[in-house]
């Protein structure tokens, strides 16, 4: 996980102000930012070749098995994570570690990455950096798509809607086929990016593994159901969190079926914009647990012609409370390609 740099004393000054960063043996310009949020910061970067002719000098190409990931003008995301204490470190490590066993187009590769050690300063407590570098996608995320939209008063046509979905279904479903299965842990709209295609439907991409682990867990006493909803409140979305992330039994079998919760929160987000059960928060003495628990699902005014009630059927169909009659991701994948069928004529 180390790297070669070029400069170490100035990289950290050349992310923050522009300028040229090593990752491994591949040099990238900062052109931009994109994002930030907590401890990372995310930067569009253009890859630079110091000698194009030369046989030697193929950057990234080399490095990366799947050629499909590089981009036509060299530019790529790199998220800059800073890292105050092992605990971090080893969650960015795992974040890697998870990252690199998942293939598919609708899953964000990490085409590189590099941790480095950094000196602690006066002002920063931080002691080690991790650059990851991805393919990237500038239409922003399925979150930012939907405020866009919602501000202009726009909906998701229902063909876009079920083909959006579908391409989340294919993703999960490599995930869930593992041995053993992984959870995502965090579906939201916030973690689906959206690239506009002219005449097809917008290609979706999951991101963000830093939650995924594998999905099956044996609970067995009331301190391991606790230990899991203090795991799941700090890396599980609130108003996406499956019921038995908030309200976990002392005997309980967890397993990928809380994603399939997230889903159905993320279908209904795909066609209004939110999770069915924000409305609790503005509610006075209103409960997003509650609403959660008891899958109080609200439909707010769509689009004219309504969303067919097929689709609104679905979403109920995944939002089940009890997660032992929750679909599995192969009953969704059979159920949304009769819709795209039956919608798409």
């Amino acid at each position: 996980m180390g790297c070669s740099f070029s400069g170490l004393n100035a990289l950290y000054d050349a992310v923050n102000g522009g300028g040229d960063v090593w990752i491994n043996d591949n040099r990238f310009r900062i052109v931009r930012q994109l994002g930030e949020g907590g401890f990372a910061y995310v930067y569009l970067v253009k890859e630079v070749i110091s000698d194009p002719s030369s046989a030697s000098s193929v950057g990234l190409a080399k490095k990366v098995k799947d050629p499909s990931h590089l981009s036509d003008d060299g530019t790529y995301a790199m998220k800059k994570v800073l890292i105050q204490n092992n605990e971090q470190l080893e969650l960015v490590r795992e974040e890697i570690r998870v990252s690199s066993l998942f293939s598919h187009p609708n899953l964000l590769p990490l085409l590189d990455h590099a941790i480095i050690a950094i000196k602690p300063t006066q002002e920063g407590s931080w002691n080690h950096e991790a650059y990851l570098l991805f393919p990237v996608h500038l239409d922003g995320t399925l979150l930012d798509n939907s405020n866009a939209m919602k501000a202009k008063k726009e909906f998701f046509s229902t063909s876009d809607v079920l083909q959006i979905f579908r391409q989340l279904c294919a993703g999960l479903k490599h995930m869930h086929g593992l041995v053993p299965p992984y959870a995502h842990n965090d579906v939201k709209p916030g973690n689906v990016l959206l690239t506009r295609r002219k005449g097809q439907a917008p290609l979706a991409i999951l991101m963000d593994f830093g939650s995924a682990r594998p999905a099956r867990k044996q609970i067995r006493s009331r301190s391991e159901a606790l230990q899991l909803q203090e795991w799941a409140s700090e890396h599980c979305s609130a108003p996406f969190r499956a019921p038995e992330l908030w309200d976990c039994p002392s005997d309980a079998d967890i397993d990928e079926r809380t994603d399939i919760w997230s889903l159905g929160c993320t279908l209904y987000a795909i066609m209004y914009g939110v999770s069915p059960f924000e409305y609790a928060l503005g509610e006075s003495g209103g409960s997003l647990q509650l609403a959660i628990i008891n899958a109080q699902i609200k439909w707010p005014a769509g689009p004219k012609p309504p969303y067919p009630e097929a689709l609104h059927q679905f979403v109920t169909w995944m939002l089940q409370p009890q997660a032992a009659v929750r679909p599995q991701i192969d009953d969704i994948i059979i159920h949304v390609d009769k819709l795209i069928s039956k919608f798409s004529q």
